[in-house]
């Protein structure tokens, strides 16, 4: 299993701020030979209807969207340090102009639901159990405006974590 081993959620560890919003990770959906990923800071863990849950938000403008649309799973890939430059580069290039893990050097796997990558140090396969599009128009504070340009509003997943993966 690519050095991985199976642990509950519960055994992740709590400190989802510094994993999500400073280490950054990855989101990825789609099949082998069809399959793309994208650099996400912002998202959360939790628990919502009794069940351990990821959200992600992703932009209609993102080529991740397609695939997190298509498909019924997606992972969540967390990695260390050393992976900073591929994680900048996936977040700034799309998958649509070229293929992010030859330009980058990471592997995927696909012996789960969705794709993940051999180099990562967690992984967090989710099924999809809900998603909506932002409303501006239910915005509470008018600063979150300055988050988009036009109207590039995300898309909300929610999605059950059904697998963790650690190194």
């Amino acid at each position: 299993m690519n050095g991985f081993h199976e642990i509950t959620p519960a055994e992740m560890g709590s400190d989802v701020f510094t994993r999500i919003g400073k280490q950054w990770m990855l989101i990825g959906a789609g099949r082998e030979g069809d399959h793309n990923m994208m650099t996400a800071s912002w998202g959360g863990l939790g628990v919502l209807w009794n069940t351990p849950v990821s959200t992600v938000y992703i932009r209609p403008s993102r080529y991740t969207m397609e695939f997190t649309e298509r498909e019924d799973y997606y992972a969540l890939c967390f990695f260390g340090e050393e992976y900073r430059d591929a994680l900048t580069f996936c977040g700034r290039h799309s998958g649509r102009d070229g293929d992010k893990c030859e330009q980058t050097g990471l592997t995927p796997c696909f012996d789960r639901q969705a794709p993940y990558f051999k180099e990562a140090e967690l992984v967090l396969i989710c099924r999809k159990l809900y998603a909506q599009d932002m409303d501006p128009a239910l915005f509470l504070d008018e600063s979150i405006e300055n988050h988009y340009h036009g109207s590039d509003y995300h898309r909300v997943y929610i999605g059950e974590i059904v697998t963790v993966l650690k190194k």
